[in-house]
């Protein structure tokens, strides 16, 4: 198993050897090229990735206009939770922002892993809590914190390589802030 996938899974829930052996078995590796399509607008996503290497966000059209609500690298998971919990037609796409590998589990190997190993429905849990308590964080930022206070925030709490490596359009966009006000922003703090 990945070191980096069974360290977050151990920091979250006790396995045996044997139990890691059988969660490692319903991991698949990819690798895709930047721009590319992890989770498609009104398909049902049906994995959750985590990040080996690679940058990536979750999406959403309002108006023609794409708004970035999550952004993931190295050691993160990332996923369609909404889709992919329910089964549904998704209201967001997933995109490499640059060349990734990934872990991905499906949601049928993630049911197979709820009723094999039982410590497993703490690893799910934590995952849609951590979800949740992020957009809810999200969205309290939003609406109540000025612009330069969001981006210093972010600068704070986000990974470096997010940081670094992210194209400021979709930061401006996961702030929820103009590009233009962004980049008066950072002149100003400079």
């Amino acid at each position: 198993m990945n070191s980096s996938l069974k360290k977050q899974i151990l920091s979250i829930a006790s396995f045996s050897e044997n139990e890691i052996e059988t969660i490692d078995s319903c991991f698949e590796y990819e690798r895709f090229d930047a721009k590319t399509d992890l989770s498609s607008f009104e398909k049902i996503s049906n994995k959750i990735f985590f990040i080996i290497d690679g940058l990536a966000r979750v999406y959403y059209l309002k108006d023609g206009k794409e708004i970035t609500t999550y952004l993931s690298c190295d050691d993160g998971f990332i996923a369609s939770y909404s889709s992919f919990i329910n089964q549904t037609s998704s209201f967001e796409n997933i995109q490499c922002i640059e060349d990734s590998e990934v872990l991905s589990i499906s949601y049928n190997k993630m049911q197979y892993l709820y009723g094999e190993i039982p410590n497993w429905e703490r690893v799910g849990r934590i995952l849609a809590e951590q979800n949740y308590l992020c957009m809810a964080d999200r969205v309290l930022k939003l609406q109540m914190i000025p612009a330069k206070e969001k981006y210093l925030t972010f600068l704070e709490s986000a990974p470096a390589k997010i940081i670094q490596r992210t194209p400021l359009i979709y930061i401006a966009s996961f702030l929820g802030i103009t590009p233009e006000s962004l980049s008066r922003i950072r002149q100003s703090i400079s």
